[in-house]
């Protein structure tokens, strides 16, 4: 029997499965099926509490499998087609529903092609086959290895739709990006961190695993932290990479675009920001640019920028991972324009100074994982590379694969990476020229850097 067959009966006995147990809820359902069963909020004028209680997309019983259903949450291109065979399966002639006609010849037909891997992806069915003989799989572990339904980007859009009008905040929706933990392809397995950084993350973790209990004990400010180092440390990405480990919505914002853009509404947009934050919790809260706004206040600041000083810094007060389930980071790159009013609001700063040579050459090894590099030694580069942060090595790799893609190769040696390291350093060094003036620019902008790359930290 194909995989296809496989798929399509996994999808009918879940949804089966599902119909049937009313204590199974929407976090035991796959995300890969959920997505197909969300359907839209009835639309209730004469409900005066609608305006107060926003109405969220639902998956509702029973979950009806049709040929087109089927195909979205499996892939496979004519789902009847892979099952017409099996004596425990049907199609209604009328309505084209598939649905199972015997639910133990099901079960026991999925558990003799399924591996533990398979089974552990889905609670649902682990909560019914749990107690056979040859499962090793609990329904906790697999509710635990399942992606709780506030992360899924249907059901994060269905929150922001209800809390944004589309006309009056077009604005501030620019201002906040909001990723869900699917979206974020980089782990933290992905990164290299020093022996402060995995220990402030440890015990991140360990907080909100226990949170009840530092609730009960009083231990309610927490899980405020303060990244602080260089641009291109890996502040932004440490972070999202947090919310794809722990399964939660990040919603990033740059306070500096708050401030330029629409300096009256400042305090207000910053006061928008956290309530998303407690709308989409539990999530991350992600403040870039932390210093420019809570930067050491002059007698001669604007005053929407004192408002908005205020504002954020009542704002984190007001925020709390124990009683609202976020978690905020602030990072900046200038911690000596936060005053020690802003410094008091975390309970946690994590220093993210540039790579040392050794974590350098780790960083090399995990971004050319995936390479053709002949005789590459990560040890070499990372001499030659003092100074340069993670993201500067990502540079230098991508030059070196375009480099050797002009040149009709895909496989890289050692020299062009040497080579690429050499062309970073000139760019980074005419970028800080300063230009006499336009001819000079003119002569920068033809002749040194003729591919048109500019370097960010």
């Amino acid at each position: 029997m194909s995989d296809r067959a496989l798929e399509v009966v996994e999808f009918l006995l879940t949804a089966h499965l599902y119909t049937e147990n009313r204590e199974r809820d929407e976090n035991d359902l796959p995300p890969r099926y959920r997505r197909v069963f969300w359907s839209e909020p009835a639309d209730n004028e004469d409900d005066d509490e609608a305006d107060q209680e926003p109405q969220m997309v639902d998956i509702e019983r029973p979950l009806v499998v049709t040929e087109t259903v089927a195909r979205k949450a499996t892939g496979v291109e004519h789902p009847w087609d892979a099952i017409s065979d099996l004596l425990f399966t049907q199609q209604d002639d009328f309505s084209g529903r598939l649905s199972l006609t015997q639910e133990d010849m099901a079960i026991n037909w999925y558990l003799d092609r399924a591996d533990g891997e398979r089974i552990a992806t889905n609670a649902t069915i682990a909560a019914a086959v749990e107690d056979h003989d040859g499962v090793d799989v609990t329904y906790e572990e697999a509710r635990e290895h399942t992606r709780p339904i506030h992360a899924d980007r249907v059901w994060i859009d269905s929150l922001l739709d209800q809390y944004f009008d589309e006309e009056e905040d077009a604005e501030m929706l620019d201002l906040v990006q909001v990723r869900a933990p699917e979206e974020i392809e980089m782990t933290l397995g992905d990164l290299v961190l020093t022996g402060d950084q995995e220990g402030e993350i440890k015990k991140l973790m360990k907080a909100i695993e226990h949170r009840e209990y530092l609730a009960d004990i009083g231990l309610r400010e927490i899980g405020k932290i303060l990244f602080v180092g260089p641009p291109g440390t890996g502040k932004t990405t440490v972070s999202r990479a947090l919310a794809h480990e722990l399964s939660l919505p990040f919603v990033e914002v740059k306070l500096s675009m708050i401030t330029s853009q629409y300096l009256g509404e400042t305090a207000k947009n910053v006061e928008k920001t956290f309530e998303v934050a407690k709308r989409l919790s539990p999530c991350i809260l992600f403040i870039d640019e932390f210093d420019s706004v809570a930067k050491t206040r002059r007698s001669d600041e604007h005053a929407a920028l004192k408002r908005a000083v205020n504002t954020l810094l009542k704002s984190i007060d007001d925020i709390s991972l124990i009683r609202d389930e976020v978690i905020l980071i602030g990072a900046t790159n200038h911690p000596d324009q936060l005053d020690a009013a802003a410094w008091r609001r975390f309970d946690e700063i994590v220093n993210f100074p540039r790579p040392d040579e050794a974590m350098r050459a780790d960083i090399l090894r995990i971004i050319t994982e995936r390479m053709e590099i002949a005789e590459f030694d990560p040890v070499e580069v990372a001499e030659l590379t003092q100074g340069l942060t993670g993201s500067d090595l990502r540079m230098v790799l991508r030059e070196a694969v375009l480099e050797a893609l002009a040149e009709e190769r895909t496989a890289l040696t050692q020299q062009d990476i040497v080579n690429a390291v050499e062309e970073f350093e000139e760019r980074d060094n005419l970028k800080n020229m300063n230009m006499m003036d336009d001819s000079d620019q003119m002569i920068a902008g033809d002749g040194g850097d003729s591919h048109g790359h500019t370097h960010q930290h």
